[in-house]
């Protein structure tokens, strides 16, 4: 694979999308939060198609429990559940540290140790798909493409956050080398691997 035809090929909606993730605001913000929180162990589609009937019955607004919603769509409904409503609690603070906290490894650190349900990768999905950028979401498709491209040397057995941060290293290295910005690399890799550029 040429990842550079590759990507020449996907460049226009790569930049579309990563202008579309800038735009994000207010409500589109929660909504965020809710997706990134629902996506682990589960296919980013199906943590799509929650966050539209969420978004339907205005979960932001109206207080129910969201788990008969969940059930078929995602693993561990019950944990994600009660984590949405947390996050929902929280979501003021989230807003208040979005605009005093503006190096985002910084905010990233903050939403790990603050929102439940969030790892590093949950953190840096959720950041960058609200504009954020130069934040690896290391998720299979993007470990086994980095692979691929000899960037990490084999597929890591546990992501300890100081695995993390090294291959997250490798991978910004990699970028340069290939002189593909990081943000854009992670929509090519996900692509590549699912057939289309989401999110």
């Amino acid at each position: 694979m040429n990842i550079h035809q590759e990507y020449q090929k996907k460049k226009p909606i790569i930049e579309k999308r990563l202008k579309e993730f800038k735009a994000v605001k207010n409500d589109g913000i929660f909504y965020e939060l809710c997706f990134c929180i629902l996506t682990p162990q589960s296919k980013g589609l199906n943590a799509d198609k929650i966050v539209q009937i969420l978004k339907k019955l205005d979960f932001k607004n109206n207080n129910f429990d969201p788990t008969t919603h969940l059930k078929s769509l995602t693993r561990f409904h019950n944990h994600k559940s009660q984590y949405l409503q947390e996050a929902k609690q929280k979501y003021p603070l989230v807003l208040e540290k979005l605009s005093s906290i503006k190096d985002s490894e910084e905010l990233r650190k903050w939403l790990v140790e603050n929102i439940n349900g969030f790892g590093l990768k949950e953190s840096s999905h959720f950041l960058r798909n609200i504009g954020y950028e130069n934040l690896a979401i290391l998720d299979r498709h993007i470990l086994k493409n980095l692979v691929k491209n000899q960037a990490i040397p084999e597929l890591p057995k546990t992501l300890t956050p100081k695995k993390y941060f090294e291959i997250e290293q490798k991978f910004k290295e990699f970028s340069q080398k290939v002189n593909i910005p990081i943000d854009h690399l992670d929509l090519l890799f996900w692509s590549l691997e699912t057939g289309e550029v989401f999110k």
